[in-house]
């Protein structure tokens, strides 16, 4: 059921959403699919994408369509625009979220490694950004979201270059905000950390794991996919049309925590109390 009259006003809107059959991918597009929002999923598991899609728009009254495409080769991504434009005339929304991390001490990470992160974190960001910029510019509106992270701030240790193309991601965002906002696009990043997904589920039925992650977020809680889902609707929707090259993060006040993690006798509350 499509949600009426939503503040969002996200209905008849086209979007774009890349790693669109898993991850985060696949609760952002169900909740464009609510708001009304006609979505290509764009996905190199093409299985996987079909029937995402198929079962949709079994649940929602919206056109959706599945397009298998390798973000980081550009022929994939001019066919990709090409198959968009064709079935929806437009484009208004793109969404990047597919990613990979290959984890590995950095003395020991392969240059094949390291490439393989790059193309597909940031130069897939790049292409697909790109290519589908143009459209938006000679519509003169559009909005672009990339899902980066709060470890392009921080470094993921042993992630290999994972939070480097994430770093990269920022300024890439930043760029384009900064070259295409005088013809109506906006660009923005959301950054989560310690939100449940997928990938991330099993560190969690570790109680320890999970009673540690949730001690240093000042929510003192995890973040769920809807979390990052409520951000992207936000940011597709034009009650943010003057939020343009931010970084919203979306990690439950963990970055402001680092006061809170430097020891003193007997706990910091427990200290503070004593000598108040």
């Amino acid at each position: 059921m499509i949600v009426e009259d939503s503040w969002l006003d996200l209905k008849g809107k086209v979007a774009v959403v890349t790693g669109a059959a898993g991850g985060m991918g696949v609760k952002i597009t169900e909740e464009l699919a609510k708001q009304g929002v006609n979505i290509a999923l764009v996905d190199i598991q093409k299985d996987k994408a079909e029937a995402y899609a198929q079962e949709i728009s079994e649940k929602y009254p919206v056109k959706i369509i599945s397009i298998q495409c390798d973000t980081s080769n550009e022929s994939d991504v001019e066919m990709a625009v090409q198959t968009v434009v064709k079935q929806f005339d437009r484009v208004d929304i793109l969404i990047n979220t597919a990613a990979i991390l290959r984890s590995s001490l950095f003395e020991e990470l392969s240059l094949a490694d390291w490439q393989k992160t790059l193309n597909i974190n940031l130069t897939g960001y790049f292409l697909m950004s790109q290519h589908f910029g143009r459209v938006m510019i000679k519509q003169g509106k559009g909005t672009l979201i990339h899902i980066s992270t709060m470890l392009s701030k921080f470094p993921e240790t042993y992630s290999g270059a994972y939070s480097v193309s994430k770093a990269g991601v920022n300024m890439l965002s930043k760029q384009m905000a900064a070259e295409w906002g005088q013809y109506g696009l906006r660009s923005n990043c959301i950054l989560p950390s310690l939100v449940k997904t997928p990938l991330s589920k099993d560190f969690y039925s570790d109680p320890e794991v999970l009673k540690d992650r949730e001690r240093i977020t000042a929510s003192k809680r995890i973040g769920t996919l809807d979390d990052i889902a409520n951000a992207v609707l936000y940011l597709a929707s034009d009650r943010s049309e003057y939020t343009n090259g931010g970084e919203l993060t979306v990690e439950g006040g963990l970055g402001i925590m680092m006061g809170d993690q430097i020891a003193k006798p007997g706990g910091r509350k427990a200290y503070a109390m004593k000598h108040k």
